[in-house]
Order: C-alpha cells, then sequence, then structure tokens
C-alpha cells in the first residue's frame, strides 16, 4: 500500500467499521491489562467461541493478578481445563508470580519491558502494550498477517510483515486499530471464503481475497486408544499423569487399558490433539491392574486439572 493519504484512509475506514460492528466480548469491557493479558493468552490457538465462557469463570476464580499468582499450581490448571494447550496455564501463572513479586502487581507499560517476562512474546507483549497503555506498537498474528498480504498482494512473512504492520498502524489509536485488525481477519478476511463485499477497505485492497497462499499440509496420525472407565458409589477411578510426562503433566485422566473382546465398548467418540487423530473407545470396567491411582467423587472431579479428553468422555457418560 502506496502514499500516506491511502494509508490514513485505510485507517479511518478501517476504525469506522470496528466502531460500528466489533464484538461484544467480555476483554473488551475495559483496559485493565490483567484482564487484556488473560485473553490474549486464552486465544492462542483456541477460538473465540470456546474461550469466553472459560475466560468469564477464570476471572470468577482469579479476579486479580494477586489471587492468581497466590493459588496452587492444580488450581489453576484445573480452571483452565478444558482450553487445552496447558503449558500456556503453568506460565500464565508463573508469569503472575513474578508481576506480583517484582513489580508489586503492576504491569510494565512497554512491549519491551513485557517481553523480559515468562511466556509473553512479541505479539502478547504488543497486544498489552497497545491496548492497555496506548504504546505505538503493532501486533502480528495469523489475522493481521493475512489482511496484510491481501491488502498489498505480497506473500509478506518474519520481520517483513511486522514492518508493514508498523508503517501502517494508527499510532493515536493503536490499541483500537490493533483490535480491528484482527477483527476484520477473524470475521471478514476469513482464510478460505473473505467476505469482500461486506469489507471496509476491499477497494483499497490489492487482491480481493485472490492472493495465493502458498500451504504445507501436515498429513494427520490416526491411533486408536482404549480407556476404563471404573465407577463405584458414586466415584470413578482416575490417574494422574506424571509431572515429566511431555505432554499434559500433571493432569488427572482416566486409566488407559487394552482392548478386551469381553468387556463390551460403552463409548465411542473422537478427539484430535495437534496431528493426531484419536478414535477413543471407553470401556465400563474394574481399574486396570497394576495401576496407581485413586478414586475421586463425582461431586469432587471438576476441581482437579483435567485432560481435555477425560473432560468428553466424563460429559459424554453423564458423569459431569
Amino acid at each position: 500500500m502506496e502514499g500516506s493519504a491511502t494509508k490514513r484512509r485505510f485507517r479511518r475506514s478501517l476504525l469506522g467499521w470496528f466502531e460500528r460492528h466489533k464484538r461484544d466480548l467480555p476483554w473488551r469491557q475495559d483496559r485493565d491489562p490483567y484482564r487484556v493479558w488473560l485473553s490474549e493468552v486464552m486465544l492462542q490457538q483456541t477460538r473465540v467461541a470456546a474461550v469466553t465462557n472459560h475466560y468469564e469463570k477464570f476471572l470468577r476464580r482469579f479476579p486479580t493478578i494477586e489471587r492468581l499468582a497466590c493459588a496452587r499450581e492444580s488450581s489453576v490448571l484445573a480452571a483452565w481445563s478444558g482450553l487445552g494447550y496447558y503449558r500456556r496455564a503453568r506460565m500464565l501463572h508463573a508469569t503472575a508470580k513474578q508481576i506480583v513479586k517484582r513489580y508489586r502487581g503492576k504491569f510494565p507499560q512497554r512491549a519491551e519491558d513485557l517481553r523480559a517476562l515468562p511466556g509473553i512474546g512479541r505479539y502478547t507483549a504488543a497486544a498489552i502494550a497497545s491496548i492497555a497503555f496506548d504504546e505505538p506498537v503493532a501486533v502480528v498474528d495469523g489475522n493481521v498477517e493475512r489482511v496484510l498480504q491481501r491488502v498489498q498482494g505480497k506473500n509478506l512473512a518474519g520481520e517483513k510483515v511486522w514492518r508493514a504492520a508498523g508503517e501502517l498502524l494508527n499510532r493515536r489509536r493503536p490499541g483500537d486499530f490493533n483490535q480491528a485488525m484482527m477483527e476484520l481477519g477473524a470475521t471478514i478476511c476469513l482464510p478460505r471464503q473473505p467476505q469482500c463485499l461486506l469489507c471496509p477497505v476491499a477497494d483499497l485492497c490489492a487482491t480481493r481475497g485472490e492472493l495465493h497462499r502458498p500451504q504445507n499440509r501436515t498429513r494427520q496420525v490416526r491411533r486408536e486408544v482404549y480407556y476404563a472407565l471404573a465407577c463405584r458409589d458414586g466415584a470413578i477411578f482416575m490417574v494422574k499423569r506424571p509431572k515429566t510426562a511431555t505432554l499434559m503433566p500433571a493432569m488427572w485422566e482416566l486409566p488407559e487399558t487394552g482392548a478386551n473382546g469381553k468387556t463390551p465398548v460403552s463409548l465411542t467418540l473422537r478427539h484430535s490433539i495437534t496431528v493426531t487423530d484419536y478414535l477413543v473407545r471407553v470401556l465400563l470396567s474394574l481399574p486396570p491392574t497394576g495401576v496407581d491411582g485413586r478414586w475421586v467423587k463425582n461431586s469432587q472431579v471438576l476441581t482437579l486439572p483435567l485432560t481435555g479428553l477425560t473432560r468428553k468422555i466424563l460429559r459424554a457418560a453423564k458423569i459431569i
């Protein structure tokens, strides 16, 4: 996009559209940096629709960064349960402790200082600094990158896309502009079916959504797994993943078991984690022999940090 007049027109059109059509999302009610940060972490690799309820429940449990910092990790993981990618919750907890300890609960206001904290990368730092503190720094996520590539008609990547975002940024309203760019990519400038007729900046777009983007497709791995659902006296048998586990350490789940022709399958469902598609079969049976676990009352299950698959199984079984 060439010319300062064209860029001013783009900013004006985009911000006007955002003011009229932005989604009513709970983290847009104020500019509290704790809430901005929490929403940005939750939205990483997770759809907005899935985040909304979790965000409000999490805030009821941990309304301030001080409450989050003082909590036990198991409580944080339990509140996070269902969002997946649990490393985010652990980093969130660690960062809260540092902010309370080093900054007395006050967030650094510059993106550069925010990036020094654990778990806060370039994008998250820029989002917090611009939305909460009006620092004129641009953000680049997948939505913004797609918008910039289509508007400019170039397959931008790396520093080039960050530079393009910075040159287009409205420096007087950086937080609103960054949110507007992300909103445009999330609701109008979609990956496969861009709604160009509804786009507020379509007349300034070089491609109208037709830019070819090379795609690297990863082949999905398929795997069949069996879990034992053992119930007695209003309790279920559960096991805890080792703290040294590569995936979801210290999370609670049903014990894995083998196929058993004598025990009928009670539930069958599908579950995906990154590049693996699981066909999950659940057997109503006794706990597998030699497995170290414990009986958990149904009423207490949701107080534990459950894996996403376990939560899905227990919901399908109408236990939670």
